[in-house]
């Protein structure tokens, strides 16, 4: 276990607060060759997992179709911490991360696909948030949804 994973994690309502708050987050899958891909997302966090959007097709989509485990990141990176003395290498940062594994899959209910869209409008445009999304849109955004199996979070301040 990582040296601040013992000393510093997140607490269960700090690890919600910044799953709720931060706006982005990197989607790890894998490719048909092995190597990782890696792409930066929108996303919420419902009832323990964390749900992204985007185009129905490409390559994200493709290799969670052929392996379903996949990696997340959030972090919000807060302010940097300069040593008094001004030692570049005893600078710090004051940061909040989180780090899920789990299965990803695509979620083909179109209510659940409304849900969650509608999260997603209310996380990034609450100002939009009482608006209808139209039936063709919802069927045409791929939704996939991750079942977390670990999620740990660290700070430092």
């Amino acid at each position: 276990m990582q040296y601040r994973m013992k000393t510093h994690p997140l607490s269960d309502d700090r690890l919600n607060d910044l799953l709720n708050r931060i706006e982005t987050g990197s989607l790890a899958t894998m490719n048909e060759d092995g190597t990782p891909y890696n792409t930066p997302v929108h996303f919420v966090y419902i009832n323990s997992s964390i749900y992204v959007h985007g185009l129905p097709k490409g390559q994200k989509i493709d290799n969670i179709i052929r392996n379903s485990k996949v990696g997340f990141t959030a972090y919000d990176m807060q302010a940097l911490l300069l040593d008094e003395n001004g030692k570049p290498c005893d600078t710090n940062t004051k940061y909040e991360s989180a780090i899920a594994t789990g299965n990803a899959a695509l979620v083909t209910d179109i209510e659940e696909k409304r849900k969650v869209l509608q999260n997603i409008v209310a996380k990034y445009t609450p100002q939009l948030a009482h608006i209808t999304l139209p039936d063709n849109m919802v069927k045409g955004t791929a939704v996939i949804r991750i079942i977390v199996e670990e999620l740990t979070g660290k700070y430092y301040e």
